[in-house]
């Protein structure tokens, strides 16, 4: 699970960023102020930071500064009002990887974060070439599947789901999740393809389709993977 850290004065913010975030499958950790940020970045190690740069005390641009001093080296992203080139320019400058302006669509920021995060993923090298779950292997790079060593047919696109459900596993994936990271959608109308996706991979590679054992049903929520 991804560790987020947002640092923001702002207490109904940040109330309305911890739920989202916590329902899109985050953990939320929070901080008021800059010397706050820094304290909980060494000690908790979040998987990326949201930073507002009008902070009480250090400003965001300072405190930026610092946590890339100290070594952080997940993603940083700045959150502000103002809207000006300059304060975008600094922000990047000293060590920031995206910039979002208030007032900011959730969705949309959650879209950014997950788009730091795959970036940072893959600069890390954090692939999934081969995976083997119960009697089951996949081979992601031949796009190859098997299942008790017999050979099955998945699509591309169940490749995809299964990868993504893999990388992420024992965490709750929304549907909305799912069609934006997989599909690359921006309209959730749509995620009843999800599901029909979902029922044909069960098809395919569970046991018992009426008792899932890898691909599970989260009530509210999406599909854990658990194998």
């Amino acid at each position: 699970m991804h560790k987020i850290l947002i640092v923001e004065d702002q207490e109904d913010l940040v109330k309305g960023l911890e739920i989202h975030f916590k329902k899109e499958g985050f953990e939320v950790l929070k901080a008021r102020n800059g010397e706050m940020a820094l304290s909980a970045a060494v000690k908790q190690s979040p998987s990326l930071v949201l930073l507002d740069i009008m902070l009480p005390g250090m400003s965001g641009l300072d405190v930026c500064r610092e946590l890339r001093h100290k070594g952080f080296e997940g993603p940083i992203i700045m959150l502000t009002a103002k809207a000006e080139e300059v304060d975008k320019v600094v922000g990047l400058e000293v060590g920031a990887d995206d910039y979002v302006t208030k007032p900011f669509a959730i969705r949309e920021l959650v879209a950014r974060v997950r788009a730091q995060l795959r970036r940072h993923s893959s600069l890390r090298g954090e692939g999934l070439p081969k995976y083997r779950f119960g009697d089951i292997e996949i081979d992601f790079e031949k796009f190859a599947a098997t299942v008790k060593g017999k050979k099955i047919e998945l699509t591309v696109r169940e490749f995809d789901i299964l990868k993504f459900l893999i990388r992420y596993r024992g965490e709750v994936v929304s549907r909305d999740r799912l069609l934006t990271e997989v599909w690359g959608y921006d309209d959730y109308s749509n995620t009843r393809t999800v599901d029909t996706h979902i029922l044909k991979l069960r098809k395919k590679l569970e046991p018992d389709q009426a008792n899932p054992r890898y691909i599970l049903s989260v009530y509210a929520g999406g599909y854990k993977f658990v194998g």
